[in-house]
């Protein structure tokens, strides 16, 4: 391939933006905002998602910034502990006696 039959780098960079936005407004589809759902009529007892935050729809609070930063500071939980919660859990049927 010459250099006059390579496309312009900008043409990539939208097509890269074009499909980022496809994906983002997709995603938005499936979470959307909480202003629009029952979050938003007990503003004082929401709780913020994740989802929220990553496709943009809401800024980080406060509450969310040092949840994650708990998370981050938390130890490591030991196989011991990973085994004991999965047999806790009931799983997809939450019956605790199939553990998944």
């Amino acid at each position: 391939m010459t250099a006059s039959q390579t496309p312009p780098a900008n043409d990539f960079v939208r097509w890269v933006e074009e499909k980022s936005d496809a994906v983002m407004s997709d995603l938005g589809d499936k979470f959307p905002p909480a202003t629009s759902g029952p979050e938003a009529l007990h503003a004082e007892t929401y709780t913020q998602r994740i989802e929220e935050v990553l496709l943009g729809h809401e800024p980080p609070d406060e509450a969310l910034l040092e949840e994650l930063a708990a998370l981050e500071e938390a130890p490591p939980l030991s196989d011991e502990e990973l085994d004991r919660q999965a047999l806790e859990s009931g799983g997809a049927d939450a019956d605790p006696t199939t553990p998944e």
